[in-house]
């Protein structure tokens, strides 16, 4: 919310499935837009085709195929700036990746570490389940299984990166790395707990209503390139 308690503009890219590489790149370049004010904040929701990630702390000992079995699985592997360690992201998920400016919602990166856990954990709920958070390991968890990983990066005050929250994921991926290389919990997700589990797109709009009554948007939806645009027109305003 804005200090008067009015809703703060934000936009919304839907992408469907989509390459992790291409994902990437959009992030970059929305965080650049975003720290020279010539956007607002941004929420893209995606579902990713196979990927590993590896964040800044990650051990290769986590990765438990081979780089040959992976590219036999048609898993990509990728080295990536966020905090953490090992993950995955694949098709059954939503993977959120909010641009926000931190400053603006008055909240340091552990403060939104923990905001984001808890969008996550009121829509989880929400379907019945009851979640709960560990001391040692950020993330949101149902019993002592993880139901979403999270892991950002905050650049000049920035965020990218996110979550992935399990929808109905391959469960058998996450035989391939040591999740965030925690070896006392598992993986779950709301197929696996659920007798009659959402659909993706309905936990995506889930999401998306829940991201904005915790962080006081108003999501206006858009699609990439008019939103690059919008900025590009706004550098040249300002130049």
């Amino acid at each position: 919310m804005t200090t008067d308690g009015e809703s703060r503009h934000a936009w919304l890219l839907v992408l469907g499935r989509a390459p992790y590489d291409e994902v990437h790149s959009l992030q970059l370049e929305l965080v650049e837009l975003r720290r020279r004010d010539l956007i607002d904040d941004v929420l893209i929701l995606v579902e990713h085709e196979p990927v590993i990630t590896c964040g800044r702390r990650a051990e290769r000992s986590n990765i438990l195929a081979s780089d040959e079995r992976l590219r036999e699985l048609g898993v990509a592997l990728r080295q990536v700036e966020r905090g953490g360690d090992v993950t995955y992201h694949g098709p059954g998920q939503v993977v959120g990746y909010p641009i926000v400016r931190l400053r603006d919602h008055l909240a340091g990166a552990s403060d939104y570490m923990h905001r984001l856990e808890d969008t996550v954990a009121a829509v989880v709920e929400s379907y019945g389940l009851s979640t709960c958070r560990r001391k040692d390991a950020i993330g949101v968890w149902v019993g002592h299984n993880k139901i979403c990983a999270l892991g950002v990066r905050v650049r000049r005050g920035i965020t990218f990166h996110g979550l992935a929250l399990n929808v109905d994921p391959d469960a058998t991926h996450w035989g391939l790395i040591i999740p965030c290389g925690i070896r006392d919990g598992g993986v779950t997700s709301l197929a696996a707990e659920l007798s009659d589990p959402p659909t993706l797109r309905e936990v995506r709009n889930r999401l998306a209503t829940q991201f904005a009554e915790g962080f006081g948007w108003d999501l206006e939806p858009a699609v990439p390139e008019d939103l690059l645009q919008l900025g590009q027109n706004a550098a040249e305003q300002e130049a």
